[in-house]
């Protein structure tokens, strides 16, 4: 496995270079076009020619402002943690979401009562048809007797 490592190391900075060509805006390449680039990474990418003279030369790079890798931004703006029980935003839609909820759980509950109450009403009318016919079944069988 470790007789591998060093054609994946290759193969990487080969892809690495060549996607970072790629994505590199015209005005930032510098010495040949763009196009002229990608050619030099892909033909002489097993050698590791064209990916190393694309990362040294090919690309305009830029320090990082203050010779510091954070933006100014960062380092000048820090943001205050607020716990999600004292944020008031999130608070309020804790509330808007239990309201809603709450809605849905009454119309689920009215629907509930209007079926049970529909079912009740199915039940009483199959009682009273049943003792209906219940009769005339007797006399049937009695008439077959």
């Amino acid at each position: 496995m470790l007789r591998y490592l060093p054609y994946l190391l290759v193969l990487a900075l080969w892809i690495f270079a060549f996607i970072d060509c790629l994505n590199t805006p015209e005005e930032q390449v510098r010495g040949l076009p763009k196009v002229v680039w990608v050619i030099i990474i892909l033909l002489f990418g097993e050698v590791l020619v064209g990916p190393i003279a694309w990362l040294v030369a090919g690309k305009v790079r830029h320090n990082a402002p203050g010779g510091s890798t954070p933006s100014e931004w960062h380092r000048n703006h820090r943001t205050e943690f607020i716990a999600p029980d004292d944020n008031p935003d999130f608070l309020n839609s804790l509330k808007a979401e239990t309201k809603k909820d709450e809605t849905l759980l009454k119309n689920w509950e009215a629907d509930l009562r209007r079926r049970e109450e529909e079912l009740r009403q199915r039940e009483r009318g199959n009682e009273e048809g049943q003792g209906d016919t219940g009769g005339q079944g007797s006399r049937e069988s009695g008439d077959k007797e």
